[in-house]
This record gives structure tokens, C-alpha cells and sequence, in this order.
């Protein structure tokens, strides 16, 4: 079995081996330069230089691996610059020992050991509860998984380090920053109701963040303009096929660790019929798995970006694909592009109301606990999807909440100003607009610029709920409505429909 490196000393430029592998620079025929030969010999010292650093790490003199793997580094990358410039340096050497250096990194192989004893579990860096026995795996509990498999693939033999994917890296990685950060903050709140899917799926972690990162941002409620909902974006009829129902008004969409369960099949299901083709199966995901099997087979065998099939994709598939990679990769890879995950406490707890309170009333109250600067709102709305954020709870009810915040709602939250400045806020008392005077009426009828429609005060209309409502969804169908408007007018304390249920729906003016 292979010794696991803490992943801090084994860093690792993986956007130079993309550069180099995609980069022209072909060898000329013939023996090679003086000048060839001594970026060669430089090459062979740099690798046997961070494979020293490796052995380093390994006896524990940790100062001793980080300046030699620095120096092995600086050295690689400096010749493999001056490769690109040099006639006759083949790039592609420099590529495969990038690509080897990588697989040492994350435990693909060790020299002079025998692959077929890595066990399919062992991991550097790994969450707590991933692997046992392991020091390091103790002294690391932030570190993510490096060593991921897709059917018995290292999942790093899957990617493609092409154009698309590049591009998407340096989309995630600039404009997107942001969203990747609150979609990975987002992710290890919800881990331990999410993962546990993969793993019994036998599928990488990266994958589910991947998606989750690129269809919505961690945010449990999300919903699509074409109705996709859920962490994880599952269309009405999809998610029907994978046990995602409507249950007692619930959405089972928007349930994570449900989302995880179905996503999981789903995938797995893809994988079969596309050969365990990852791009193939990502682009069902998004475009629909009828047109993409229509697609490859007028291809079979062709891969995703070969022209045949990249052609037939919508734009949005062929940008979905790398992004849902990109994001994956990233996850497992971030030092090698001078990104640092922020670490979380996503352990999972649970508070018993002592007072009244609903979710909008606890994120007030909580303020910046823990260090959170955006507050706690998405994580307690992620974790309680059922809970209408502005419904106050009762005296006695459970919350799912992290674990770090038991001590903060014991302290800020059931006495004291905060609770009580939290219910001022949520109880204010909305003032309500008073109807256009009659000239501005007349203006609108003489064709002046017309104003968004808003709902009368009392006209109304009925509707009867169907399969896959929710008050949100509602309200967008009646162009002016709200959620408050239909549930203040219904007589209703939550989100919670059934179907046939009749609703009066206020009418436009």
C-alpha cells in the first residue's frame, strides 16, 4: 500500500502540463542538439529531485520536502519553458513527466510497487471517516479527496486537459471565483447528507461537486427558467423516474441528500449506456439522455469533442460539460492553480428551539458566529429544505444545523437583544401601496408607458394545484403575484400543497 503525503508537500503546476500537452513544438527528425540533451538532463534531475521530496515527506523531515520539491519545481518549469523555445525539444516528454508527477501526487502509482495493491480507499488527504488508521488523514481533516475512481478509471485518466476545459478552468477561476467559493462552502455544509450516495455508488466526490457547482451553487431551492429544480437541477419527469415525488406539498427536488441518492443512479444508469464515457454521460445529464444517445450513435465511439458529436450539441451542453470538469478538477487539484479552499466545519448537529423562532429570525440572531460573513441563512435553509425560511417554528422543534453552531444559538439566540431584535424585524409591519389616482389610469388607456402588472386587492381567480406545484412556481405563472400574496390570501402558514388543493390566485390589473 502506498504511503499517503499530506497534499501541502506535494504541490503540483498542473496548468503547465495543459500548456505543454496542447502546445505545437514537435520533434525534427534526427539526433538530438547539445542544447535538446541539456534540458533533457535537466528534466530527468528535476523529477528525481521531487521524487526525493516525496521520500522526504515520507520519513517526516517536512522543511527538507518543501525546499526540495520548490526547487524540483522551479527547475521543471523553467526548462520546460525553455523546451518550447529550443528547435527539436519534444514537449510531449515534458507532458509525461508532469503527467507522472501527478499520479504520484494523488497515489496512482509508486515506483517499485505493485498498483494492484493500492487499495481503492486509500487517499491523500481524505475526510475523516474516508479511511482509517491513518495519521495523516487525522492531522488533515480539511483535505479533500485526491484519489477518485469512475468504474475502476483514476479519475484523473479521464480528463481531457483540452481547449473547452482550460477555458473553463480560467472561467472558474476569474469571473466565477466567487460562485465556486460559495458553491464549495455550500457543498461541505450539506456533505454528510450528500456524499454518502457517491461513496455507496463507488463514484467520485469531485463528480458530485462538479455538478453540483455548475447547476446551482449549492442552494437547495434553486429553480430554473425550464423548471429545473433542486441542488442538483432535476426536471419534474426526471426526478419522478429516480423517486423524487411531491410529498405532502414537499418538493423531494429540493432535498439534498435525495437529490444526491437520485443523481447517483442517474449517473451511474448514464455511465452504462455510454461505455463509462464521463463527457457522454455529463452531456446527457444536461442536454437529455434520448438526443444524446441518438447523437452518439451516429458515431459510436467517437468522443465528446470529436467534431461529429461536439457539433451536434447545443451551446449549452458543449459549455456545461468542461464547466462540471473544470469545477471537479479544481476540487481535487487547487493548489495547482494558486487556489486555497477555505476550511469548513461542516460536521452535522442539532438545536432544540427553547423560543419561537423561524429560519430568517435564527440568521439574524446568529449574526457572523463562527467566522461567517455572509451569515448562516443558505446553510440553514439547505440543511431544513422543508422549512419555509419565514414560518416561526414552535417551542421544542428540531433544527439540523451545523455542529460549531449549537453553542452560538445557546448563547445568542435563546435570551438576551438578539432574539428579540430578530422578531422586531420579522414582525414589522409591511406598508402596503395605495392604488394609482384615476388621471394616472387614464394616462395608462392613452397609451402611456405601462407600469408591471401588480395584483388587485380583490379580484381573484381559482387554481387547482397539480403535480410538481409549489407556491413559487405558481406565482410565476400568474406574471404578478407573489408568494406572499397567495399564501396571505389561502390562509397559509407554509409552502406546504397537495395536489387538487384549490387556491384562489389574486388577478393582474
Amino acid at each position: 500500500m502506498p504511503v499517503r503525503v499530506p497534499r501541502s508537500l506535494l504541490l503540483l503546476p498542473l496548468a503547465i502540463l495543459a500548456g505543454c500537452a496542447s502546445s505545437g513544438g514537435s520533434p525534427r527528425p534526427g539526433k538530438a542538439t547539445p542544447e535538446v540533451n541539456a534540458l533533457y538532463d535537466r528534466m530527468n534531475q528535476a523529477s528525481k529531485g521531487y521524487e526525493a521530496s516525496i521520500d522526504q515527506a515520507r520519513r517526516g523531515d517536512t522543511p527538507a520536502a518543501d525546499r526540495s520539491r520548490k526547487q524540483a519545481l522551479d527547475q521543471l518549469k523553467d526548462a520546460s519553458a525553455r523546451c518550447a523555445l529550443t528547435p527539436g525539444c519534444d514537449q510531449q516528454r515534458f507532458a509525461a513527466v508532469f503527467d507522472r508527477l501527478l499520479r504520484l501526487k494523488d497515489g496512482s502509482f509508486i515506483e517499485g510497487e505493485d498498483s494492484d495493491d493500492t487499495e481503492q480507499g486509500a487517499e491523500v488527504g481524505a475526510q475523516p471517516g474516508d479511511a482509517q488508521g491513518s495519521v495523516v488523514l487525522g492531522a488533515l481533516p480539511q483535505a479533500q479527496r485526491s484519489v477518485t475512481m469512475l468504474k475502476g478509471q483514476q479519475f484523473s485518466d479521464l480528463m481531457v486537459m483540452n481547449g473547452p476545459v482550460k477555458a473553463a478552468l480560467e472561467m472558474w477561476l476569474t469571473q466565477l471565483r466567487p460562485n465556486l467559493m460559495d458553491a464549495y462552502v455550500n457543498y461541505q455544509m450539506m456533505r454528510y447528507k450528500m456524499w454518502p450516495a457517491y461513496k455507496k455508488a463507488d463514484l467520485p466526490e469531485a463528480l458530485l461537486f462538479g455538478i453540483m457547482a455548475k447547476e446551482s451553487g449549492g442552494k437547495v431551492h434553486a429553480v430554473s427558467r425550464s423548471g429545473a429544480s433542486g441542488p442538483l437541477q432535476f426536471m419534474y419527469a426526471t426526478g419522478l423516474r429516480f423517486g423524487l415525488s411531491n410529498s405532502d406539498g414537499f418538493d423531494q427536488r429540493f432535498d439534498p441528500t435525495m437529490a444526491a441518492q437520485a443523481n447517483a443512479e442517474y449517473i451511474d444508469e448514464q455511465l452504462g449506456a455510454f461505455n463509462n464515457n464521463l463527457e457522454l454521460t455529463l452531456a446527457a445529464y444536461n442536454g437529455g439522455e434520448g438526443r444524446m444517445r441518438r447523437i452518439a450513435a451516429t458515431s459510436p465511439g467517437a468522443s465528446f469533442y470529436d467534431p461529429q458529436i461536439y457539433g451536434q450539441m447545443s451551446a449549452e451542453t458543449r459549455d456545461y460539460v468542461p464547466m462540471v470538469l473544470a469545477a471537479a478538477w479544481l476540487f481535487l487539484h487547487p493548489d495547482s492553480y494558486h487556489l486555497t479552499w477555505p476550511k469548513v466545519d461542516g460536521e452535522a448537529g442539532q438545536i432544540v428551539l427553547k423560543r419561537p423562532a423561524s429560519l430568517s429570525e435564527l440568521t439574524v440572531c446568529l449574526g457572523s458566529a463562527q467566522g461567517m460573513p455572509q451569515g448562516w441563512f443558505r446553510t440553514l435553509r439547505n440543511l431544513n429544505p422543508r422549512l419555509d425560511p419565514q414560518v416561526t417554528q414552535p417551542v421544542g422543534a428540531r433544527l439540523e444545523v451545523p455542529k460549531q453552531l449549537e453553542k452560538a444559538y445557546a448563547t445568542s439566540c435563546t435570551d438576551g437583544p438578539w432574539p428579540i431584535l430578530a422578531s422586531d424585524l420579522h414582525n414589522a409591519v409591511k406598508i402596503v401601496a395605495p392604488p394609482p389616482p384615476a388621471s394616472t389610469s387614464a394616462a395608462l388607456a392613452n397609451g402611456s408607458p405601462s407600469p408591471a402588472a401588480k395584483p388587485s386587492s380583490s379580484a381573484s381567480k381559482s387554481y387547482t394545484v397539480r403535480r410538481g406545484d409549489t407556491l413559487v412556481s405558481i406565482a410565476r405563472k400568474s406574471n404578478c403575484a407573489d408568494v406572499e400574496d397567495i399564501a396571505r390570501m389561502n390562509g397559509l402558514k407554509g409552502h406546504q400543497l397537495k395536489v387538487g388543493q384549490a387556491l384562489r390566485v389574486p388577478v393582474c390589473r
